[in-house]
């Protein structure tokens, strides 16, 4: 006896395939469909006119109902900064032992003020703006980039209220004021990075928002802006030894001590110790891009439910 057998009958054709096949055929995608790394950093470069010019607009738009207008960019850290003095360095006595306090101070305050807000713009980067992500195809993390981007923009306008402010308190111009630039770079890439990092976690739970003013209060407390890190722990002899490197090794601190030294004087006397570079270097790549790879990873997501 012969045995038969017997072949399954193909799978229809659906009309799903069809279309399949002639998008694959004419080279269409998905619409908002994640590109390749390598095309996502493309887009994000031709679209750099858009970030810039996106940063400025806000940057304009943020005081516009002010009467002061945009007097307040400057006046708002500077304020900050009398707060903080009055409590910290006359009241609780932290100017004790540190040459050029009030330098020493509206230095910290500025640079700490670029990281705090750029992680919290970057937090509501797409939430806040959930119009603009669902109408418009571009990349999205050029909304996080021109948040920072942003913020960079007003500090270099406190930046000049600061040097007024060193000059005044006798701080002499030097070449060392150079090293802001870089240290402003890396800074701008740690920042960018994190936000990019609470941009995807904000995009997915709004209600970080809300917690993150507590976490930075921490932060800003532990840095080092109000008080000098070294004489701190000095003078709390039951810290573990392990307490300092800590401290001073975070990246806010590092960004700080790094600004510090390049513009006061009293500071960049004395060397500085060279891994501060490496640690600001080591931050800012880490985050920076870290941070880009951890939200293109998303790109699909931004915009959905």
């Amino acid at each position: 006896m012969t045995q038969v057998l017997h072949t399954p009958p193909p799978a229809p054709v659906t009309a799903e395939d069809d279309l399949a096949a002639l998008a694959a055929r004419y080279g269409l995608s998905v619409s908002g469909a994640r590109p390749s790394l390598p095309a996502y950093i493309r887009q994000l470069w031709a679209r750099r006119h858009f970030i810039v010019a996106f940063a400025t607009a806000k940057l304009t738009a943020q005081y516009a109902q002010a009467k002061l207008g945009q007097v307040w960019q400057v006046m708002t850290p500077l304020l900050n900064a009398a707060v903080y003095y009055f409590i910290f360095g006359v009241l609780l006595g932290t100017k004790r032992g540190v040459p050029d306090y009030i330098p020493f101070l509206v230095t910290g305050v500025f640079i700490w003020t670029f990281t705090q807000s750029s992680i919290m713009v970057g937090t509501r980067a797409i939430s806040g703006n959930l119009g603009l992500v669902r109408a418009l195809h571009f990349p999205r993390a050029a909304l996080p980039i021109s948040f920072c981007l942003q913020q960079l923009q007003q500090l270099l306008f406190s930046m000049a209220a600061l040097v007024v402010i060193l000059l005044c308190f006798g701080v002499p111009v030097a070449a060392s004021w150079l090293l802001a630039i870089p240290a402003l770079i890396l800074q701008f890439s740690f920042n960018a990075g994190i936000a990019m990092i609470m941009a995807r976690w904000g995009a997915k739970t709004p209600d970080i928002a809300q917690l993150m003013p507590f976490v930075l209060r921490t932060w800003m407390y532990i840095s080092g802006v109000m008080w000098n890190i070294d004489k701190l722990t000095k003078n709390h002899h039951g810290l573990p030894t392990w307490v300092n490197p800590v401290l001073k090794g975070n990246p806010a601190a590092v960004y700080i001590d790094l600004m510090r030294y390049a513009l006061i004087d009293s500071f960049h006397s004395s060397q500085l110790p060279p891994h501060v570079w490496i640690l600001a270097t080591g931050w800012a790549v880490l985050f920076g891009v870290g941070g880009f790879i951890y939200f293109w990873k998303a790109e699909e997501t931004y915009g959905r439910g």
